[in-house]
């Protein structure tokens, strides 16, 4: 049985790309404006129910207990072994979410293995 290496088409490039973007940059305005901004940060602190500060109590909530990187690590391992573009999603939507919102360590090892999951045999040449 041959197996044929996992390759992306350009659309799924544009997909990623795009995903990639939105995650990352939610991620940024979630970190600066939410988290980090004292003004929020205060006000959410002092009962004020909002969007942003449900938004900010459940990323602190997930960021502290490394669910972002877990779940990274976990859908780029499934990835190694199985390679799809569900999964690549996926972990590049965790991964994102995990770098910018203080799960470095786990998210950047789930960024590796995502890399490495297009490391396949190159076809035999004749």
């Amino acid at each position: 049985m041959k197996k044929t290496p996992f390759r992306l088409t350009p659309y799924q490039v544009q997909w990623l790309l795009v995903v990639g973007f939105l995650t990352v940059g939610y991620a940024l305005y979630l970190r600066y404006f939410a988290v980090e901004f004292s003004t929020t940060a205060l006000a959410c602190d002092a009962g004020l129910q909002t969007v942003i500060c449900k938004a900010r109590l459940v990323a602190t909530v997930l960021f502290k207990n490394s669910v972002f990187g877990i779940t990274a690590l976990v859908i780029a391992t499934l990835h190694v072994m199985r390679p799809s573009i569900v999964l690549l999603t996926g972990g590049l939507v965790a991964a994102g979410l995990g770098i910018v919102l203080y799960n470095i360590v786990l998210s950047g090892l789930a960024i590796g293995l995502l890399i490495l999951g297009f490391a396949r045999p190159a076809p035999a040449t004749a």
